[in-house]
């Protein structure tokens, strides 16, 4: 979906690049973001008025495939524009202060109908996972659903951190997994809760599994705003 996402935006900026030369407006290259309406890639603000708040989303794209925050925009599309720097300085507080490790993006200043909207691009994560610091004063995970940022299943935040980890795993496929995977091939998906009943294991020792066997390729993980599924992955 990324590579879906970035293409799209890599053919609406072409004219912006070719030669040096421009051979579309600007308008229409906002334009065409905001027709689009907010996705897993793309998200709208009118302003920033919170750092924190605005950390959960530099940290969700972060974790997910990356996207684009449009400074100036409401949520209904209408370009409101903004009128000063801080709304920069706003994203930048967010991305050193309120995420873990820092968020890395660029930015463009654009001016549309004599308004200015500030795009902000965040890349796919390489350093995942990235939290975010909630106002309970709570380091979190969280992941870009749709056009939500939600909490990251913790057997995601344990996949991130195995796959940065230079040390390796081990699948030992104990009676556990050996449940597991019957279970799987005779349904189309497990949860975390239903696992850790059939298999009678503690919730930490379960999602120790469930981790080892996503980043061996064996299981996927497919999480939505109400529920986590884990599946077994075709060969």
């Amino acid at each position: 979906m990324a590579d879906t996402f970035f293409c799209f935006l890599s053919l609406i900026c072409f004219p912006f690049i070719i030669f040096g030369l421009i051979f579309c407006s600007v308008a229409t290259y906002i334009q065409k973001l905001i027709e689009q309406g907010e996705s897993q890639q793309l998200d709208f603000k009118f302003e920033i008025s919170d750092s924190r708040k605005i950390a959960r989303t530099l940290c969700a794209f972060a974790n997910t495939d990356g996207g684009i925050l449009l400074i100036g925009v409401k949520d209904n599309g209408r370009i409101a524009g903004v009128k000063t720097d801080e709304e920069y300085y706003m994203a930048e507080a967010a991305a050193r202060m309120y995420c873990r490790p820092e968020v890395p993006f660029i930015t463009e200043k654009w001016t549309v109908e004599r308004k200015t909207v500030l795009e902000i691009r965040i890349p796919p994560g390489s350093d995942k996972p990235y939290y975010a610091l909630t106002d309970e004063g709570k380091w979190r995970a969280f992941l870009r659903i749709k056009d939500q940022n939600i909490l990251a299943h913790p057997v995601w935040v344990k996949v991130w951190k195995r796959k940065s980890s230079p040390k390796g795993i081990i699948i030992r496929y104990s009676a556990e997994e050996k449940m597991l995977l019957s279970y799987l091939k005779e349904n189309d998906y497990i949860t975390l809760s239903k696992f850790t009943r059939i298999a009678r294991l503690r919730r930490f020792e379960a999602e120790n599994i469930l981790a080892n066997l996503i980043i061996s390729e064996i299981l996927g993980i497919e999480q939505t705003e109400k529920q986590t599924h884990f599946f077994l992955k075709p060969l």
